[in-house]
């Protein structure tokens, strides 16, 4: 049996769990007696109207964002007990994410979930970290001290005019702090019976009115388990550095550098190691406009034992500028380049890269012009032209709309088309066989395409009430398939031939009970039809793309029981995946902080305590399965 450190293998009965939900009822009642603290830094009708970028590329107020948008604020990061980048972003309700294994997830938003999910769009501080391997991001090689975060903008939808190919059903835009806003010394560890991570960070003044943060990190995972009690040889150890330097004039630059050993099995690990370097600089202009210029290299190697070895050079430009040319109109406008120089090299005779180097780029010119009808109704329409070398010049066209019918209410409305451009799986993957080969990729593989019509809603009824309601409807078309190749029997070449749609809806919404005690939660919706042309002979590939459930929703419990001490409780539903077939799950976390003397904070946190195990993603038997885990962390600022 596994080890459960909050009580061995018993499940938690119907008794047991009406005492949980009977507790989170009477907390209130219980910390009557206690000074109450103010719950967070921003009140509900502040969170609302919270600075967001993701939407627009321009600061705007969240209640006039004319998109499905959620912030995670890095005072949610704080109270959550959250350790790592992936598990913090289960706080946006409008993302389905799923854990693999010790050290991969599969997120989206709107569907189409899987571990090489290739339609959501991620950056952190205006680095695009997703791979042209494969359109995806490698979740084990991606981490940040969740201490400097400020914010994660989350956007369900399209975001191509703004962000460019792959924003196709969301974009995570993870935002990182000032250094002048962590300023002092932080050490922050924390520890379960299976992960561990430890944090040293040291901010100070620079001249010329300028501040600095260095950062040194280490992570570990160890392997999960399968049903069986078996290992799956799939955690990892990791150390990362770096730093981050802001003055006054809008100059910023930063820097990373990692390495990390991760456990494969059969073999030895897989070593992954990489650097970035991202300067910007923006400014306020006369008459309201605002200018932009970002720049970064970021170079990165994965030696994969048995399969390959990948080395990725990247290089961008980016220039943004945003002007009111009248009381009516505000013109936003940019361009930009990125080029990536990758070198694959097989460590297998099972299948290869042709050719084994390849130069790609991405360059894109984008307009938006957002125009007042009215002191209530706004029009943006704007369009991104992005070129790749893979299927040329493609167009990706966006009409918003947002009418503020009072100061408390909005409705807003969008019509966007969003590409997923050809990632070198789908143009230069080969699988030899005989006859010349057993799969290809497609030499005339196209970009995949959603067009999106979305309705969307906001209140803020009150002061201590806010909600969203969003409904979508996403037409895919040219979605990957497996074709026939006519000069090989039994062999198979990528092609574009599976189409379809999803229609959902997404809700979520804050209560402010009391001064110390908040509620939330958030429901998502969705249905999922896909299915082969009629000239496609692709027997599986529209069955088998997007493990996503029907339906998933959470609700969470922020409450101060005094001054310095803070209990959260999370409350999660997942419902069950057809294929491959997951079964549905409940799960509850709380984290309990107190804060003993200023700068001072220890934490206790506890996963999964409604049931023994239960697994999340893939196949049985071999699919991991999580139990109960328990959290010590210890923050010490000064």
């Amino acid at each position: 049996m596994r080890d459960d450190p909050l009580g061995g293998s018993a499940r938690l009965t119907h008794h047991s769990a009406m005492w949980v939900v009977a507790l989170v009822c009477s907390l209130p009642t219980l910390a009557n007696g206690m000074p109450a603290a103010e719950l967070a830094d921003l009140s509900i009708e502040e969170l609302a109207n919270i600075e967001v970028t993701s939407a627009s590329k321009q600061a705007e107020s969240l209640s006039l964002t004319s998109a499905s948008l959620f912030v995670i604020t890095g005072e949610d990061l704080r109270r959550s007990g959250k350790t790592t980048l992936p598990e913090a972003l289960r706080l946006a309700p409008n993302l389905q994410v799923a854990r693999i294994d010790a050290r991969n997830y599969a997120v989206s938003a709107r569907g189409m979930n899987d571990a090489f999910t290739n339609k959501m769009l991620v950056l952190i501080d205006g680095r695009v970290i997703y791979s042209p391997l494969f359109s995806g991001v490698f979740w084990d090689a991606q981490d940040v001290v969740l201490e400097d975060i400020a914010r994660i903008e989350v956007i369900s939808g399209p975001g191509a005019t703004q962000w460019g190919a792959n924003a196709v059903n969301g974009v995570i835009n993870i935002i990182s702090k000032r250094a002048q806003d962590t300023q002092g010394g932080l050490i922050s560890l924390d520890r379960s019976h299976q992960q561990g991570n430890g944090v040293v960070r040291w901010g100070s003044a620079l001249p010329s009115n300028g501040h600095f943060r260095l950062y040194a990190k280490h992570a570990e995972q160890d392997d999960t388990y399968r049903a069986n009690s078996t290992r799956t040889a799939t955690g990892m150890r990791r150390n990362q550095y770096g730093f981050r330097a802001d003055w006054d004039g809008g100059f910023r630059l930063q820097g990373d550098t990692y390495q990390a050993a991760l456990h494969q099995a059969g073999t030895r690990n897989i070593l992954t190691r990489g650097h970035n370097l991202l300067g910007s600089w923006s400014r306020t202009l006369a008459q309201g406009g605002q200018f932009y210029l970002q720049a970064y290299i970021d170079r990165t190697r994965r030696d994969q034992p048995g399969a390959y070895i990948d080395e990725l050079n990247t290089t961008e430009l980016e220039f943004q500028h945003h002007q009111p040319l009248n009381a009516h109109h505000r013109l936003s406008w940019g361009a930009g380049y990125r080029q990536a120089k990758d070198h694959i090299r097989p460590q297998t005779r099972g299948f290869a890269f042709l050719p084994v180097k390849q130069d790609l780029y991405w360059g894109h010119l984008y307009v938006q012009d957002e125009i007042s009808l009215s002191d209530t109704l706004r029009l943006i329409l704007g369009v991104k032209l992005e070129c790749n070398n893979y299927s040329g010049l493609e167009a990706m066209p966006n009409l918003r709309w947002n009418w503020a019918f009072d100061d408390k209410h909005q409705l807003w409305g969008a019509v966007s088309r969003a590409v997923r451009a050809p990632s070198r799986i789908d143009r230069d993957f080969y699988v030899p066989a005989v006859a010349p080969y057993m799969i290809a990729g497609g030499p005339n593989f196209a970009a995949e395409t959603a067009d999106t019509a979305e309705l969307g809603y906001r209140g803020l009824p009150s002061g201590v009430l806010s909600y969203s309601a969003t409904l979508f409807y996403t037409r895919y078309d040219k979605l990957r398939s497996g074709e026939p190749n006519p000069n090989g029997a039994g062999n198979a070449v990528l092609s574009n031939k599976i189409a379809g749609h999803i229609t959902g809806m997404e809700l979520w919404g804050n209560w402010q009970v009391k001064p110390s005690w908040r509620l939330s939660g958030g429901w998502v919706a969705q249905h999922k039809r896909l299915s082969r042309k009629a000239d496609s002979r692709d027997n599986n590939g529209a069955q088998n793309m997007g493990a996503d459930p029907n339906h998933y929703w959470s609700l969470r419990s922020q409450h101060d029981l005094a001054a310095n001490m803070t209990l959260d409780l999370a409350l999660r539903r997942v419902g069950a995946i057809p294929r491959p077939a997951v079964p549905a799950y409940t799960t509850l976390d709380a984290s309990w902080s107190w804060s003993p003397q200023p700068g001072l904070e220890l934490a206790l946190t506890a996963q999964n305590l409604l049931g023994d195990h239960h697994p999340e993603f893939a196949n049985a038997p071999a699919r991991s399965e999580y139990g109960r885990e328990a959290h010590v962390q210890l923050r010490y600022r000064f």
